[in-house]
């Protein structure tokens, strides 16, 4: 998009449906810090003084840093293109480094400390210091990439990143508010039914759509009992409220140096994988008719997630899937502010547990669900309409991802994934005699990013018969799982995880080499039926 000498259209900080936006983004965020919560008390084992004294603080000022600069680079852009329309970027918490952070990383740090001797305390303490090693070396390699973004942006097919993201956006997001609205029809069918009428059917209520689909949403859940009083639980979210003044911890950082070598192959794929996803939001971010500098904005969320390890939070920042969300949501400039200040209170406050015990997910989720569907037909509408099938072929990866989470589930829930019942190879037959090839699965969901992003983009080379290009994206795709970074994977007691390491993932790098091999075989045998 050119750039257009200003006008008198000037951007304004707060808009109307900017308490839209917020509510979506908030929620988004909540979220991420109740996972912080849960995982870090329930699997962790973190003290309060711990997790409301570092940790939160940590994400505050992770999550303030990134929400001020986009909501002033969308002014900014404004004010130079002459345009009030402009969506400020969301920003966030990235859940997936969430997750491997605390299962790959802190969980067996933890576990190693108490095989030790050491106290729970002590062993927290340590899993903690590793968490903020992971969380820097993350944020130094999203860094690291800001000068090579725009051109990694180039060289991918628009259809291969929009695809990536609607992957993730219909498994992770859709699928499972999806689930937990018809678990609870009467709470949450009412708030979908708002959100489905203020922004596809252009129905205008008293009320923001956002604001009157939370309000009856809690009104439906503690009216009908699915939320209720009680006393203890209710004294027990009061326990950490106070004020948490944010401090540096640069020498917990250094005490817990040797873990940067030791979890090495769990942070460089988190940090690659918050370094492309940054980059397929951007893109998603332009589709939508918004256009922001790729190096500023990648060096920024790197920034981000320093600064969350400098001040205590194991957990890094990244600019959220959802951007097309928002702006049909009429959301702008101040949404990502209001944003940055309600999340920063509720960290620096302690008063996560009592809003979560107040305002359960129920009331709010339509909007993420929503956001959610959006993403997914981007795909489709901002891509050439010969370019679908690649998209389609770019939304798998991320099924199977949540389809391996969701057996992996299911296994736990039956009593296997446990140090006394580990789950192992001998699984495989047992699903292949039905007919469902685990291996298969558990294979697409390591580096589905990586995959999702090759086999559209190979996709979109093959339909504008560019067969040379789609060539070289196998030879891309069969160097990364050479080496592990997609594919390959290892049984361990609880989990599949990343195998990374030479010759990991050979088998997978044999198929895409052949694949290479028929896909040059197509370029020259063309080239010769042109001449």
């Amino acid at each position: 998009m050119s750039v257009t000498s200003p006008t008198t259209v000037a951007p304004r900080w707060l808009v109307r449906r900017d308490l839209d936006g917020f509510f979506g983004l908030a929620l988004d965020n909540f979220i991420q810090i109740l996972l912080i919560v849960s995982l870090t008390q329930g699997v962790l084992g973190f003290p309060d003084q711990l997790l409301y004294g570092r940790v939160l603080p940590g994400a505050a000022l992770s999550i303030v840093i990134g929400n001020v600069y986009y909501s002033w680079l969308a002014y900014h852009q404004g004010q130079v293109q002459g345009r009030d329309d402009l969506t400020a970027i969301p920003y966030g918490i990235n859940t997936v480094s969430l997750f491997a952070y605390v299962f790959l990383v802190m969980l067996p740090v933890r576990l190693g400390a108490l095989a030790a001797g050491v106290s729970s305390e002590a062993a927290a303490l340590t899993a903690w210091q590793a968490g903020l090693v992971a969380c820097l070396g993350s944020g130094l390699i999203e860094l690291g990439g800001a000068t090579l973004g725009k051109y990694l942006r180039q060289l991918a097919p628009r259809a291969a990143l929009l695809s990536t993201l609607g992957g993730i956006a219909l498994a992770f997001i859709s699928l499972g508010f999806l689930f937990r609205t018809f678990a609870h029809p009467v709470v949450a069918l009412v708030p979908l039914g708002i959100i489905l009428l203020t922004y596809f059917g252009q129905v205008k209520f008293p009320l923001p759509g956002g604001l009157l689909a939370v309000l009856l949403g809690l009104a439906l859940a503690w009216g009908t009992g699915l939320v209720s009083w009680d006393r203890a639980l209710f004294d027990q979210a009061l326990r950490p409220l106070g004020f948490y003044i944010p401090h540096l911890w640069p020498g917990d950082l250094w005490q817990a140096r040797s873990a940067a070598l030791e979890y090495l192959s769990v942070i460089i794929p988190m940090g690659l994988f918050n370094l492309i996803g940054s980059l397929q939001n951007l893109e998603s971010a332009e589709a939508a008719g918004d256009v922001y500098p790729t190096g500023p904005c990648l060096a920024v969320n790197g920034l981000g997630s320093i600064l969350a390890a400098l001040g205590g939070s194991c957990f890094p920042t990244t600019i959220y899937i959802g951007h097309p969300g928002w702006k049909a949501m009429g959301a702008r400039v101040g949404y990502s502010l209001l944003n940055a200040l309600g999340i920063s209170l509720l960290c620096l406050t302690g008063a996560v547990g009592l809003l979560a015990y107040l305002v359960p997910i129920d009331a709010g989720m339509a909007i993420v669900l929503w956001i959610g569907i959006v993403i997914v037909a981007q795909g489709f509408t901002a891509t050439p309409p010969r370019h679908a099938p690649a998209v389609v072929v770019g939304l798998l990866p991320g099924i199977a991802s949540w389809g391996a989470s969701l057996v992996k589930t299911a296994l736990r829930a039956a009593g296997l994934g446990t140090p006394a019942h580990p789950f192992s190879p001998s699984l495989v037959p047992l699903f292949e005699a039905s007919g469902t090839y685990l291996s298969g699965l558990f294979a697409l969901e390591q580096g589905a990013v990586f995959s999702a992003m090759f086999l559209a983009g190979v996709t979109v080379y093959i339909i504008e018969q560019q067969f040379l290009a789609a060539a070289l994206g196998c030879l891309a795709a069969a160097a990364l799982s050479w080496v592990g970074l997609m594919h390959a994977f290892t049984w361990i007691a609880t989990d599949t995880v990343l195998d990374l390491g030479w010759g990991k993932g050979a088998e997978w790098a044999v198929g895409y080499l052949l694949l290479a091999v028929l896909l040059a075989y197509a370029h020259f045998s063309h080239r010769r039926s042109q001449a």
